[in-house]
């Protein structure tokens, strides 16, 4: 299966925030959207980072409270791991697990398409493993 079968079904809307977004705001957005991560995207709309609660966490840690104050810039992912519609599920889900990420950007001639999360992946393997078991279970009993 195709990153772009996925992205039929599941959609391409994807929450966004700007990198002068305080991480007060973010974690609202995060609630807002109840996702675990947005994409930062600078005014042209090109993809420049990737923040999630894990971010905000470790770096709370460290920074304590005035982190809310600072800009998500300052605690965003820059290298950012993305794929094309082309690439299988099969491909990202061998990324998501070396990397241990959980959300991956999905980009369509260099723009923002779509985003794909662990449970996305996990929900289409499911959704698989059922399919040829129905197989299977009709080839049985068919025969």
């Amino acid at each position: 299966m195709r990153i772009a079968d996925l992205l039929r079904s599941k959609g391409s809307t994807v929450a966004t925030v700007a990198p002068e977004t305080t991480v007060r705001e973010l974690l609202a957005r995060l609630a807002q959207h109840n996702v675990g991560a947005l994409v930062v995207v600078d005014a042209q709309e090109v993809v420049s980072g990737i923040v999630s609660e894990r971010d905000v966490v470790r770096r709370l840690h460290d920074h304590g409270p005035d982190l809310l104050e600072r800009s998500v810039a300052d605690i965003m992912t820059t290298l950012v791991a993305t794929c094309t519609p082309q690439d299988s599920v099969d491909e990202l889900s061998a990324v998501m697990t070396e990397r241990r990420i959980r959300h991956i950007p999905v980009l369509v001639d260099g723009k923002l398409g779509g985003i794909i999360s662990i449970g996305d992946v996990v929900k289409t393997r499911m959704d698989e493993l059922e399919q040829n078991q129905e197989q299977l279970e009709a080839y049985i009993s068919g025969g």
